[in-house]
């Protein structure tokens, strides 16, 4: 029998906060990927509840190490954070990240996911969505907040994504723009004015999967076809 060699199956990983973590429900965003890069991709889910970039920045040496990251080829990373930085600081002081400081994060995600030999053309930053206030307002009253995020505040974390993106060389879903498009009513894309909803999750898998295209679409199908294995001899095509 010929010797049995590891097969790399490469990943691509979605890192982020709980709009990622929540992303391989069904019909989630991260599930639809995962469904498109079937026996070509590992799509990771590394969604932490409640983080922001400062937060990130810490763990992600533990997530991504370059030990990681030469034993399992890495296709693309999603870096979706935003949506916790942006709180306000005087409702919500534990998540809230002053601007210029998440621009900064966002950067040392960069540099750190290139430190580990990975491109920063594989990397793509996600801006947070667009707020609906008046939705988002009755969840904090019913856990007994006041109102602790703003559109206009999630807008300008959305542009200083973008921003940061250009900087670094890494590419841009945004996010906040582009549901808000030619003042088309955003609200059906969100479950509770914050989280998407299964529309939400539709629109942010079709616009994501345009950008991650070019990056997979090269990578092969792994393993034969089961019509093109042999029955009579399957080692010679499986192995």
């Amino acid at each position: 029998m010929s010797e049995i060699k590891s097969i790399i199956w490469p990943k691509v990983i979605l890192f982020g906060d709980s709009i990622t973590q929540f992303s391989f429900q069904p019909n989630g965003w991260g599930s639809e990927i995962a469904n498109q890069l079937a026996r070509k991709c590992d799509v990771v889910n590394r969604g932490l509840s409640g983080y922001n970039s400062r937060w990130a920045k810490i763990v992600l040496p533990c997530l991504i190490s370059k030990e990681s990251a030469s034993s399992n080829h890495i296709a693309a990373v999603t870096v979706f954070f935003g949506a916790n930085d942006c709180a306000l600081e005087d409702k919500n002081p534990q998540q809230h990240i002053p601007l210029q400081e998440y621009s900064e994060n966002l950067k040392d995600i960069v540099k750190h996911i290139v430190s580990v030999g990975v491109s920063a053309d594989k990397v793509i930053f996600i801006t947070p969505p667009p707020l609906h206030e008046p939705a988002w307002e009755k969840e904090c009253v019913l856990k007994g907040s006041a109102l602790n995020r703003l559109n206009s505040v999630a807008g300008q974390y959305a542009q200083a994504c973008v921003q940061a993106a250009g900087q670094c060389g890494a590419d841009v879903l945004d996010l906040w723009t582009l549901m808000q498009k030619d003042g088309q009513d955003f609200t059906s894309y969100l479950s509770d004015g914050l989280h998407l909803s299964e529309k939400g999750n539709q629109f942010v898998s079709q616009h994501l999967w345009m950008l991650l295209k070019s990056r997979v679409e090269e990578l092969p199908f792994i393993l034969p076809y089961w019509g093109d294995v042999d029955p009579k001899q399957p080692e010679s095509g499986l192995l």
